[in-house]
């Protein structure tokens, strides 16, 4: 099913085209990744996910409802965005206060508040900074704490913006469990990224975008394995699959096909044998 239906989206910022005729479908139960340049215009069409921004042309349904019939209120129950500045989102006077705040705000029966706030920052690794103001901590706890405040009242659909940005390693995984967890409960996850390795993992469905424009979209393990698209966003390939081009280049008998590292493994295994033989 759709969750956000973007057709034939024109936006422009002060007469400066920004959005050209962009069209695309979030789907439930699938996490999309939109990745592209600096300036393609990504966080603008995510925007317009929730009605913050409207479309100078085109239309934006959310569940079948055009964005300019209803309130980003209205909307913001359905579609929760984390902006890749946390510094925008966040004002309260404590971690917990940030994330009770939509939930009171959305009149959340009050004997779940407690239940829901604990969950959230149990699952980001936040409840020992419960009583912390959010601006005393680093900036990868800040954007983990706009996720926790987002994700308390379970949107149907969750759009993060850079959400890898100032994570270590264990809190990537972290997140990348959040969001595999949110698929499984046929949420719709959109994450607007530049980390290709990040993507390669987590993604279903890749859109690229250049220029205000969507220049290819398809299986994350295909687009993102294809030289002259990558290049053509000013993306690096993934590790994995620019290992295996290489080594292609270089003579080695790799089948032509986008590889997972364990597949790469064990096509080297059977050459190395072949050769032992």
């Amino acid at each position: 099913m759709d969750a956000v239906v973007v057709d034939r989206v024109f936006f422009s910022y002060d007469e400066v085209p920004v959005l050209k005729g962009v069209s695309l479908r979030v789907r439930l139960g699938e996490v999309l990744a939109i990745m592209g340049e600096n300036g393609a215009g990504k966080t603008t069409l995510i925007r317009h996910f929730n009605g913050l921004l409207k479309p100078k042309r085109g239309r934006v349904l959310v569940f079948g409802v055009d964005t300019r019939e209803v309130s980003v209120a209205q909307l913001s129950r359905k579609v929760g965005i984390v902006f890749q500045n946390p510094d925008h989102q966040l004002f309260a006077e404590s971690v917990e206060k940030e994330v009770e705040f939509a939930l009171r705000n959305m009149d959340y029966p009050e004997e779940g508040v407690k239940e829901r706030v604990e969950q959230v920052l149990r699952l980001l690794d936040l409840e020992k900074y419960r009583s912390r103001s959010p601006y005393s901590l680093s900036v990868g706890e800040r954007k983990r704490l706009t996720i926790a405040a987002i994700l308390s009242y379970d949107p149907d659909v969750l759009v993060l913006d850079e959400p890898t940005a100032g994570q270590d390693f264990i809190n990537k995984m972290r997140i990348k469990g959040l969001i595999e967890s949110l698929k499984a409960q046929r949420k719709a996850v959109v994450i607007v990224t530049h980390d290709v390795e990040f993507a390669a993992q987590t993604a279903d469905r890749v859109v690229l975008m250049v220029s205000g424009e969507i220049v290819c979209e398809g299986p994350a393990r295909e687009i993102l394995t294809a030289p002259e698209l990558v290049m053509k966003s000013r993306l690096s390939m993934p590790q994995i699959a620019y290992s295996a081009l290489l080594l292609r280049r270089r003579g080695v008998a790799l089948p032509d096909t986008p590889m997972l590292p364990d597949e790469l493994c064990s096509e080297l295994i059977k050459l190395v044998r072949q050769n032992v033989a």
